[in-house]
């Protein structure tokens, strides 16, 4: 009875140990930006976006306008003359470390901890699954920037809507009313940096994007 008692007790643990390591993958996949070698990771604080005809307008969704008419001086006449504009987001990152250390010694990011962003990619999806790139959703896109998160947040400005997007399909149906009248995505924001012992750190930013030929500003 002793040894099946031990078996027994055996048997458990592992099955404790073997549940609380595959709650800890879990948890480290769901938590974007904690994977890798580099012993801090990014975090996103707010993305908000601005329509290019409204660029100090910025909000938690964007409406992005196909077309925008603006005035512009002819022959010393002011008329209306259509124009696209880029779109822009804006995210606000901060840095925290993977081991945080305790109330008493607590760890906070060092200068070989602080992380440069220095590319992002930009994926447009769809909540009803059609997602084909020039048919359904404006193609992906890769862009660079660059800024260093350190011990404190920082806000950082990029493009989202690229200018040639609205130029092509499936935005450029949407000119007029013609085609479908609005198509609405959600715009996943992929930064990629590295810390400075060169280990790579990357973060997800997700925002609402709804693409339609807005009315346009006075």
């Amino acid at each position: 009875m002793t040894c099946l008692h031990e078996a027994r007790r055996r048997v458990r643990a592992g099955l404790c140990l073997v549940v609380l390591v595959g709650w800890g993958s879990a948890s480290g996949c769901e938590a974007t930006g904690r994977d890798g070698k580099a012993s801090a990771f990014l975090m996103v604080n707010a993305v908000v976006a601005a329509s290019g005809a409204r660029p100090a307008t910025f909000g938690g969704s964007l409406p992005s306008d196909v077309q925008t008419y603006v005035k512009a001086d002819v022959n010393g006449q002011d008329v209306r003359v259509p124009t696209v504009f880029e779109d822009l987001a804006q995210v606000t990152l901060s840095l925290a470390m993977k081991d945080p250390g305790t109330v008493a010694e607590p760890t906070s990011p060092s200068p070989i901890n602080f992380v440069t962003v220095r590319a992002y990619r930009v994926t447009f999806t769809r909540s009803d699954g059609r997602n084909t790139p020039g048919i359904d959703v404006p193609y992906p896109f890769d862009g660079a920037l660059t800024v260093t998160v350190g011990d404190a947040p920082v806000a950082t400005t990029l493009v989202l809507v690229r200018a040639q997007a609205k130029q092509e399909a499936p935005l450029r149906a949407l000119v007029g009313g013609g085609g479908a009248i609005a198509i609405s995505t959600m715009a996943d924001i992929v930064l990629f940096g590295t810390d400075q012992a060169g280990r790579d750190v990357s973060v997800t930013a997700r925002i609402s994007v709804n693409f339609a030929d807005w009315g346009d500003p006075e």
